[in-house]
């Protein structure tokens, strides 16, 4: 904690203070303006912003701007498939001093013991990871999670120092027909931040979901769903990601009047997109190309998000706050060169300059706890002629519910490439239920072989696609021995692998390392035929029961927008 009297003594200019920024171009996102100013820290804070100021250091910034540092509105760290200290190391040096994460990923595969890992692999790194504690774990009845998390499980989560509030309440439909579980747990959260999460919710329903106190979507995909949010009050989280990519179609969203109410966020974002093009910097580089004035891109990057989420002390330059700042050369290149975490150089020229910290250890069970294959396991029986087809829409977590006829040989469904149609089954690998979905899935453009993963958002189970049931076989039993992860397979040859230890979610490796071989599978899907530009994350949200129209699960193809089970054949 800073001492009140020392920093007015250095704003005043009769105490030196620890770092001296000068010559900055400083952005202001209070007044709208850029000013030339220099900046004086004391300890962790800034404590003048102007001329004047001594300190012990001094770094000429020679004209650089100088921004607040950047705040990540919504992420899943787990989606980076590394650890917290090695996110860190990836986004400091982008700028992102502070990120608020929801670890709901984890904690539907480990409960409250995956909850507080990410608490504890938090500690020690120049990043600030707010956390918003899952609401919906799992997210619905209609699949097998590895935990529950209910209303008294997570009250005692809100009271930590770093947790903001409750996350995305994906839940919609329960929320608007008043279910009791999920009003439990936004009744506990009253006090604090509540984000949303729905996707194409209108008119009387939405008016019930805002009603029960929900502040935020991050799932809008069309300018007009956002603006009928931001009429109901609502933020709107412009988001980002490797696979959902909302940006472009949102950024028309942006006008001086609204724009206020609108953050930035990624969600979920892969190593080779974090190091090919940035984390937070990319979505402010990314609109002030759009044509968004530089400094409201700034502001929703910073100051927006911080003051949705009551960080009173974050978001901007200005006397008593964090000492997070960045300093980049200009609005065009928009590279960074400077990152200073509490009044620390942490990045230089999108270098990190602090030593790696290991996280805190906390003892993790192992994840994968599959019933044992037998055979036969994956073997559609034909029960009609016309089948429901998950109809995959590219960069979208959203789907298509087709209805065609089923490719079917010696009374059997198989996998017909001609038509672009394959199988697709989630495997439940919580409690060896032995519970296996069983679907189609149009779009993924595998000619043979398969690919199987551990994730499988939102319960992680494993979802395995392809063409015949001994190269499904193959790469769902390859899963279940390493542990985790995510697998490519042609015909009896195991092409690539990526091992996830962490919850079948996480890697021990550098994040380099992990995009190196996180490319090579996607490259070996492509090798198989795939066209998706990232069918790993693209078949990852093909489980997933709360975004529409057609789903899969462990327990069946799920009727998103019903929120039902339904059968996969519909004569």
């Amino acid at each position: 904690m800073f001492q009140t009297n020392e920093l007015i003594q250095v704003a005043r200019g009769n105490k030196n203070g620890d770092l001296l920024l000068k010559n900055a171009k400083m952005v202001n996102v209070y007044s709208g303006e850029f000013i030339d100013a220099d900046v004086v820290t004391w300890e962790d804070r800034i404590a003048g912003v102007g001329k004047g100021f001594k300190a012990e250091e001094v770094i000429d910034l020679k004209g650089h701007y100088l921004s607040p540092g950047f705040i990540d509105g919504h992420v899943h760290i787990e989606s980076s498939m590394v650890d917290v200290s090695e996110f860190a190391r990836a986004v400091v040096p982008l700028g992102t001093t502070s990120v608020i994460a929801d670890p709901h990923e984890i904690a539907n595969v480990l409960g409250y013991d995956g909850i507080r890992y990410m608490l504890n692999a938090s500690k020690y790194n120049p990043l600030n990871v707010f956390f918003m504690v899952p609401s919906c774990v799992p997210s619905t009845e209609l699949e097998t999670s590895g935990a529950s998390l209910r209303a008294l499980d997570i009250y005692p989560l809100l009271q930590e120092k770093w947790v903001l509030g409750l996350a995305e309440v994906m839940n919609f439909v329960g929320v608007v027909q008043a279910d009791q579980e999920i009003l439990d747990k936004l009744k506990i959260a009253t006090e604090k931040r509540i984000d949303g999460h729905a996707p194409g919710l209108t008119g009387i329903d939405l008016n019930a979901y805002v009603a029960a106190g929900i502040g935020s979507d991050q799932e809008c995909t069309k300018v007009e769903e956002a603006k009928e949010k931001l009429r109901l009050g609502m933020y709107i989280l412009i988001r980002e990601g490797t696979f959902i990519k909302n940006l472009r179609d949102l950024i028309p969203l942006v006008t001086p009047e609204n724009s206020r109410r609108c953050c930035f966020c990624t969600d979920d974002r892969h190593p080779h997109d974090m190091l090919e093009e940035g984390h937070i910097n990319y979505l402010i580089k990314t609109a002030i190309q759009m044509g968004v004035d530089p400094i409201t891109a700034i502001r929703m990057g910073s100051l927006n998000t911080a003051e949705y989420f009551g960080l009173r002390e974050h978001g901007g330059i200005k006397p008593a706050n964090y000492a997070d700042l960045v300093a980049f050369n200009n609005f065009e290149e928009f590279r960074i060169s400077h990152v200073f975490k509490n009044g620390q150089l942490v990045a230089k020229d999108q270098e990190p300059m602090y030593e790696k910290s290991r996280p805190q250890h906390v003892q993790i069970r192992s994840s994968m706890n599959m019933k044992w294959l037998e055979g036969g396991e994956f073997v559609i029986p034909a029960e009609g002629r016309k089948a429901r087809i998950i109809g995959l829409v590219e960069d979208q977590a959203l789907t298509n519910c087709l209805i065609e006829e089923a490719p079917i040989s010696n009374g059997q469904v198989v996998s017909d490439s001609d038509r672009d149609i394959l199988r697709v089954f989630v495997v439940e690998r919580h409690n060896a239920t032995g519970n296996i979905g069983r679907g189609l899935i149009k779009g993924l453009g595998l000619n043979r072989g398969a690919i199987a993963s551990s994730i499988a958002h939102d319960s992680h189970n494993v979802i395995v696609a392809g063409h015949s049931d001994e190269e499904i076989m193959l790469a769902v039993i390859h899963l279940n021995k390493i542990g985790g992860g995510i697998v490519v397979v042609d015909g009896e040859n195991v092409v690539d692998v990526l091992e996830l230890p962490i919850a079948g979610l996480m890697s021990r490796d550098e994040l380099e390392v992990v995009s190196q071989k996180t490319e090579k599978l996607v490259h070996a899907a492509h090798q198989l035929g795939s066209t998706v530009r990232d069918p790993l994350m693209a078949l990852s949200f093909m489980a997933l029961p709360v975004i529409p129209s057609l789903k899969l699960t462990d327990i069946g193809l799920v009727d998103v927008e019903n929120y039902k089970l339904v059968d996969l054949f519909v004569d």
